[in-house]
């Protein structure tokens, strides 16, 4: 069984004093499995294709061996301001934001600049940040992109890369993309590369062994894909008895911080409704939420200052949200790994959780490829009368507009990068912008 932490300390690697001072910091004595495995043969220089669960320490692991290899490794001497020494790719906002908070406590005090880009907001802050200059380089693909088209930035004096995520790339259509950075970056050979992954299939091995210099694999595998203090159990209503249900639960259960997961952002419109008109405050995450809004919607949630986030898959990966009691399945999700994915918010770090699934009439057909992949079945549990409350109406429904209706709108007046934005922006705003 694998355990949340391993007997080895950060301490016993020979790891620059500063870097030592801020994962002291941060609270970091022991390391997880997955970065005991993997730090040792990166901070000797080679590169790692790295699997394990969600919530096991993966953002430190390459965190720790990327500022490392970068305090012990001289920059090219002809390298100018616009040119990075290291690349982290992330498939979604959300997750690059996680990555850029985790590096600002890890590296306070080594001196290394870090930056972030991602799409739907801030286009020339981030455009001025890359032009004055960055050690670490943080962002999604489309916006990383159209900067590099644009001459804003370029690789080729990248010392290090990072994939994060990297089924996920796949999953959201991004892998052309990535190809097309990687190929700017310098040869394999002449960077550290790391690759981390909750699965490492066949297509994410290929790109490492395509993109990487021998990259040496390292599985941490848990007897069971999901954590073992999740207490999941599913219930069987008809589509008219969802909403009632999920009241109903809060009510008896009243968690201390719950997420609900659902496939469409309309869905989550409805039950955002329905949930303020029950006299429940909850956040509402979406593609069609403008950045901004969802960042201070995320820091309520992470404050404490409401307690449920109502979330399509954007918030599946990557929010390290501490105390989250529940997570429900108001949709069981249409790919098993999102199942994984999803009640992997809660149980972090050694704490225990529940997991609650509604099989409806239109998602019950997913469950059995879900318990076929966890390796187990899920307790079924019967839709009482009790649970099933007298609700008061919802609220006003609240849309957002997009916030990409204007994207040919940048302060360049480059009509043409304003496209080339939005190509990359935009087509996939549901996702990662």
């Amino acid at each position: 069984m694998t355990t949340h932490l391993s007997d080895k300390k950060f301490s016993q690697f020979n790891l620059p004093e500063s870097l030592l001072q801020g994962l002291d910091k941060a609270g970091f004595e022991y390391c997880t499995p997955i970065q005991a495995e993997t730090l040792p043969i990166a901070l000797n220089g080679h590169d790692i294709a790295g699997q394990a669960q969600t919530g096991t320490g993966k953002t430190a692991a390459f965190l720790v061996a990327l500022y490392n290899y970068l305090m012990t490794t001289p920059a090219d001497e002809q390298r100018r301001v616009n040119q990075p020494r290291a690349l982290i790719l992330a498939p979604t906002r959300e997750l690059a934001i996680q990555i850029h908070k985790d590096a600002l406590v890890i590296g306070e005090f080594t001196g290394l600049k870090l930056g972030l880009v991602y799409g739907g907001t801030g286009y020339e802050q981030q455009r001025q940040q890359l032009q004055d200059g960055v050690d670490i380089l943080i962002g999604t693909p489309g916006r990383l992109i159209d900067y590099f088209k644009q001459h804003i930035y370029d690789l080729r004096c990248c010392q290090s890369l990072v994939l994060d995520e990297a089924d996920r790339m796949f999953d959201l259509g991004f892998i052309k993309d990535i190809r097309y950075l990687l190929t700017r970056c310098p040869e394999p050979e002449k960077r550290l590369s790391m690759l981390y992954s909750a699965t490492l299939s066949m297509r994410v091995q290929e790109l490492a062994y395509e993109h990487m210099n021998k990259p040496e694999t390292v599985q941490i595998e848990a007897e069971k894909r999901t954590a073992d203090k999740v207490e999941e159990r599913v219930y069987y209503p008809a589509n008219n008895e969802k909403i009632p249900l999920l009241i109903g639960i809060l009510q008896q259960e009243q968690p201390a911080r719950s997420i609900i997961f659902i496939n469409t952002k309309r869905a989550a419109e409805t039950i955002h409704a329905w949930l303020k008109g029950n006299d429940y405050h909850a956040a509402i995450i979406s593609g069609d939420v403008p950045q901004r809004k969802r960042e201070a919607l995320l820091k309520e949630f992470q404050d404490g200052k409401c307690n449920i986030l109502v979330a399509t898959d954007v918030a599946a990966r990557g929010l390290h949200i501490p105390e989250v009691s529940h997570v429900f399945n108001f949709d069981l999700p249409q790919l098993p790994e999102d199942y994984v994915h999803r009640i992997g918010r809660t149980a972090r770090a050694g704490a225990s959780g529940h997991a609650i699934s509604f099989a409806c009439e239109d998602f019950a057909h997913t469950l059995p490829e879900i318990e076929e992949y966890i390796g187990h079945s899920i307790a079924n549990k019967p839709v009482s009368n009790e649970l099933l409350v007298e609700l008061k109406p919802p609220a006003k429904i609240e849309r957002y507009r997009s916030p990409h209706r204007n994207s040919s709108r940048n302060g360049s007046g480059n009509k043409r990068s304003g496209q080339n934005r939005n190509r990359h922006d935009s087509n996939r705003k549901s996702h990662s912008s």
